[in-house]
C-alpha cells in the first residue's frame, strides 16, 4: 500500500478530531471497537461502552449513541428528562444522574421502564418529592438520597432490586411500609436521616443491612427483628431510644454482626447474641455494665465474640466494671470507656 492510500485509510478510520469510528472496519485497525460519543462528553477508548458527561452545565440529556451501557451525567443543571431521551440505548445498564435539578413532574412517561437491562439508577442530590417510576424489572441498585422525598411509589414486581438508598429525605414510616413489601431480593436498605418515628412494618425479611440512623424512633415492637433471619448490620444511632422502649430480647439476633445504638437515652445495655462482633453504645446514659447483656453463661466455650465495644460518653468508669467482664469479652481487641 502506498503512502497516499495509507493516509486515506487512516482518515476514514479516525475522522476529524478522532471522534468518528468506521463500524464496518475490521477490529485490528484500531484495537477495539468503540461507539460514537456525544461531542461534549468523553468516551474513553479503554472503557468504550461508558460515556462521561459530568460537570458540563448541561440542562438536558445529550444525544446518547447506540452502544453506550454506562452513562454518567453528574454535577450538571439537568431539570428534565424527555420520554425519548434514551431511545438509542435501550440496553443501558447504569444511569447516574447525581447532583442535578430534576423534579418528578419533568421526568416524562415511562422513560426508565423502557430500559430493560438497567441495573443501577442513581438520582441523588436532586429535587424529587417522590420516588421515580415505573422502573424496569432488571433494576438492582436504586439510590435517591438527598432529595425531598415524602412519598414512595410502587416497587411491585422488582424481583431483582437488592440495594435501596433513601437517606436524607422526608419519609415517614407509613410511606415506607406501604411500598417496600414484596421485595424478596432486597438486602440493603438505608433510611437514615428521615422523619421516621416508628419502625416500618412489612419490611422484607431478606434484609442483611438496615440503617435507621438519625430518625425519631423511641420504641421497638416486641420481636420486631425476629423475622429478619439473616440480618447482619443494624444501625439505630441518633434516635430517642430509652430502656422503656426496648424489650429485653430485641437484639438477640444470632446472625447480627454489628449493632449501633449510640446517641440514644439508654441507661442499661440491651442484651445481644454472643455472635455479635461490633457494638456501639457511645453517648447514652449507661450507669452499669451487666455481663449478662453479653454472656448468658460463662465457660470455656461460652463467651462473647465482641471485637469492638464503644461505651465512651457514658457515666461508666473503669472502677465500676465487673471483674468477669474480661472473661466474657475475652476476644475483644478494643473497649472504649471514659
Amino acid at each position: 500500500m502506498n503512502l497516499c492510500a495509507l493516509a486515506l485509510v487512516l482518515a476514514l478510520v479516525c475522522g476529524v478530531g478522532g471522534q468518528y469510528y468506521d463500524y464496518d472496519a475490521p477490529l485490528f485497525m484500531y484495537g477495539q471497537l468503540s461507539p460514537n460519543c456525544a461531542p461534549e462528553c468523553n468516551c474513553p477508548q479503554s472503557y468504550p461502552s461508558a460515556m462521561y458527561c459530568d460537570d458540563l452545565k448541561l440542562k438536558s440529556v445529550p444525544m446518547v449513541p447506540p452502544g453506550i451501557k454506562y452513562l454518567y451525567l453528574r454535577n450538571n443543571q439537568i431539570d428534565r428528562i424527555d420520554e425519548k431521551a434514551f431511545e438509542n440505548v435501550t440496553d443501558l445498564q447504569w444511569l447516574i444522574l447525581d447532583h442535578n435539578l430534576l423534579e418528578n413532574s419533568k421526568i416524562k412517561g415511562k422513560v426508565f421502564s423502557k430500559l430493560k437491562q438497567l441495573k443501577k439508577l442513581h438520582i441523588n442530590y436532586n429535587n424529587l418529592t417522590e420516588s421515580v417510576g415505573p422502573l424496569p424489572k432488571s433494576l438492582q441498585d436504586l439510590q435517591l438520597t438527598n432529595n425531598k422525598i415524602s412519598k414512595l411509589g410502587s416497587f411491585e414486581g422488582l424481583a431483582n432490586l437488592t440495594f435501596i438508598h433513601l437517606q436524607y429525605n422526608q419519609l415517614k414510616e407509613d410511606a415506607v411500609s406501604a411500598s417496600l413489601k414484596g421485595l424478596k431480593s432486597l438486602e440493603y436498605l438505608d433510611l437514615s436521616f428521615n422523619q421516621i418515628s416508628k419502625l416500618p412494618s412489612g419490611l422484607p425479611a431478606s434484609l442483611l443491612t438496615l440503617y435507621l440512623d438519625s430518625n425519631k424512633i423511641s420504641n421497638i415492637p416486641d420481636e420486631y427483628f425476629k423475622r429478619f433471619t439473616g440480618l447482619q448490620y443494624l444501625r439505630l444511632s441518633h434516635n430517642q431510644l430509652a430502656d422503656s422502649g426496648v424489650p429485653g430480647n430485641s437484639f438477640n439476633i444470632s446472625s447480627l454482626l454489628e449493632l449501633d445504638l449510640s446517641y440514644n437515652k439508654l441507661k442499661s445495655i440491651p442484651a445481644v447474641n454472643e455472635n455479635l462482633e461490633n457494638y456501639y453504645l457511645e453517648v447514652n446514659e449507661l450507669e452499669k455494665f451487666d455481663v449478662k447483656s453479653f454472656c448468658k453463661i460463662l465457660g470455656p466455650l461460652s463467651y462473647s465474640k465482641i471485637k469492638h465495644l464503644r461505651l465512651d460518653g457514658n457515666p461508666l468508669t473503669h472502677s465500676s466494671l465487673p471483674p468477669d467482664m474480661y472473661e466474657c469479652l475475652r476476644v475483644a481487641n478494643e473497649i472504649n470507656i471514659n
